[in-house]
């Protein structure tokens, strides 16, 4: 697995009860994952000559993140290595660009986009003037997107106006590379749809779940969404597969979608908003909620294995994230979260605290189907004190 985040730390226990090695690629020798795996080779993903050599030392190549660059995934895939997903696949996520494209030849639904490098571009796009190439303005505010290299809300701005965008298409511009405008989407929530999919088409979901960001990160995740209608979920979980055959996806690939309101009493659809390749945030639930967890899951497709069982072990399984604050000390607060709910699941990724930052989350799984409230109420008291935002 090439990256040392909390994504290749996570996968480290269900490698270990598959029975297969698992090395990584990390950049630091103290980043998340080189702390639990033995097999950890320090390098970037960046240098060529230190993936090479990584990739000479297994049977199968598969990320963390999405930043590898996509020529030297095809130079790999070339020399014969097995490379899961392939770069023809994986570079969809990487591209925003490229994947707005590639989807709207398979017809999936989305934000109305275009992609602009100057104001007179954008104002086409918002406004509908000269220029909009037959696109319908969508209006204001608009969404401008990098079109590589964001995560977590990062290269993705809301603008109001085209005072608001001059800065950021000014330097676009410059590197001649365009800006992902999209329509600001009136949604309902956010939800995400989580599949697998194996080298010879074998291909499982877990539930769709609804999803609260908070600044562009993922706060919290509920398994499954609840209130959601059982053809929108079929309809999310069905845009997902197709997506993942159509595309050549090996391993985990999650969807985010926005629920959005029907017109005139129309029922609610669905809009594709992000892919992701690999284990996901939005399906961190899955470790304690779900008979087969992403992480064992993404082992097995990329192996080629049998395809695990997706199904949620509880009637509601809840995922609250821990983000860096003032506080620290985490491991002090165990003796609180641990003794007040013996059954929170805390989960630490061995990261730095940072505000704002990743550094854990919590998980409360009930079998009450009346019981999502206390299970929201305890995995959030969890969290909070982890944080240090309470301190009872």
């Amino acid at each position: 697995m090439v990256g040392g985040g909390q994504l290749a730390r996570m996968s480290a226990p269900a490698a270990v009860a598959l029975g297969v090695r698992l090395a990584v690629l990390a950049e630091n020798a103290d980043d998340s994952a080189a702390q639990v795996v033995p097999a950890t080779s320090i390098g970037s993903h960046l240098d060529a000559a230190a993936v090479r050599a990584f990739a000479r030392g297994v049977h199968v190549l598969t990320f963390d993140h999405e930043h590898v660059p996509t020529d030297l995934l095809h130079e790999l895939e070339d020399a014969g290595h097995a490379v899961r997903p392939g770069p023809d696949a994986l570079v969809h996520a990487q591209d925003k660009a490229l994947m707005r494209a590639r989807l709207a030849t398979l017809d999936v639904p989305m934000p109305r986009w275009a992609l602009v490098s100057t104001p007179d571009e954008l104002a086409a796009f918002a406004d509908g003037v000269d220029g909009g190439e037959g696109v319908d303005g969508v209006g204001w505010p608009v969404v401008l997107k990098t079109t590589r290299g964001g995560y977590d809300g990062k290269g993705v701005h809301l603008v109001t106006s085209l005072d608001d965008a001059v800065g950021l298409l000014a330097p676009a511009r410059a590197a001649g590379v365009p800006l992902l405008a999209e329509e600001a989407v009136d949604f309902r929530r956010e939800l995400a749809a989580v599949v697998a999919r194996s080298p010879s088409g074998q291909a499982a979901a877990w539930p769709v779940v609804a999803t609260t960001q908070l600044d562009g990160v993922c706060r919290e995740v509920i398994a499954p969404a609840p209130d959601l209608d059982d053809g929108l979920a079929v309809e999310a979980t069905a845009i997902a597969l197709r997506i993942a055959g159509e595309l050549g996806v090996v391993g985990v690939l999650a969807v985010e979608l926005f629920e959005v309101p029907g017109l005139d009493g129309a029922p609610s659809r669905v809009l594709v908003n992000e892919l992701a390749m690999r284990p996901h945030n939005s399906g961190h639930w899955s470790i304690d909620g779900a008979v087969t967890s992403q992480f064992e899951q993404h082992l097995r497709a990329v192996l080629d294995l049998p395809l695990g069982d997706p199904r949620a072990r509880a009637a509601w399984t809840v995922m609250v994230n821990v983000l860096g604050g003032d506080h620290p000390d985490l491991y002090r607060s165990y003796l609180h979260v641990m003794a007040r709910d013996p059954g929170v699941k805390v989960h630490l990724y061995g990261k730095g605290v940072r505000p704002g930052r990743k550094i854990g989350h919590v998980t409360v799984c009930t079998d009450d189907p009346h019981g999502l409230d206390d299970a929201l109420a305890r995995a959030r008291h969890a969290a909070d004190f982890i944080r240090g935002v309470i301190d009872e």
